[in-house]
């Protein structure tokens, strides 16, 4: 009986590394750079209008993927409760991987240089990737373990202090990537 739980807790971990190291195997095979092309690898990388954007393993988008954990901890909890922690943070991170394939396709990445301030932009490096994966998962447990207030109150933070600091967040970048505003680029530009 002890050995089927822990085998039950394991299986979920396991189905999440798989994910990660599936989307990484993905992102390498389509010829995305494994670690930025400068060389090295920061811990954190804060010029957003710069070619390291989304290169090394944290930025200023790092927040978002994490607000990303928040929103699918609260999704899975109303419809998929009665799934144990583990599953569900599988399938947040299977939804997660699939919004890091997608977003690094060439069609997304375009659409991103199109329509937003991002021009320099290139696909995430695949070491970001993993650590927005990450982000996200940190996220989804801290999710688990504050309060619903203390949640809402750092999504605010971190969308406030983004866009004070980067003119850029979750919010204003889906708005800009799915119904690109001229005023918003405008007001992004000038920073």
């Amino acid at each position: 009986m002890m050995q089927h739980r822990a085998q039950d807790r394991l299986t979920p971990i396991l189905v999440t590394l798989g994910i990660i190291l599936l989307t990484a195997g993905y992102l390498l095979w389509i010829g995305r750079e494994p670690i930025c092309t400068c060389g090295y690898v920061s811990l954190w990388h804060g010029e957003v209008v710069s070619a390291e954007n989304s290169q090394h393993l944290t930025d200023w988008y790092t927040p978002s993927h994490i607000i990303h954990g928040f929103l699918f901890y609260g999704a899975l909890w109303l419809v998929a409760r009665r799934l144990s922690f583990g599953w569900r943070l599988s399938l947040a991170t299977l939804i997660e991987a699939g919004w890091e394939i997608v977003e690094n396709s060439d069609a997304v990445i375009e659409r991103y240089r199109t329509v937003t301030i991002s021009l320099d932009y290139y696909g995430d490096s695949v070491i970001n990737t993993v650590f927005d994966i990450f982000a996200m998962m940190l996220g989804f447990w801290l999710a688990a373990r504050l309060p619903i207030w203390a949640t809402v109150a750092l999504i605010i933070l971190f969308e406030g202090v983004t866009m004070w600091i980067i003119r850029d967040g979750l919010a204003l970048n889906v708005l800009m990537l799915l119904w690109p505003l001229d005023w918003i680029a405008e007001w992004q530009a000038a920073r």
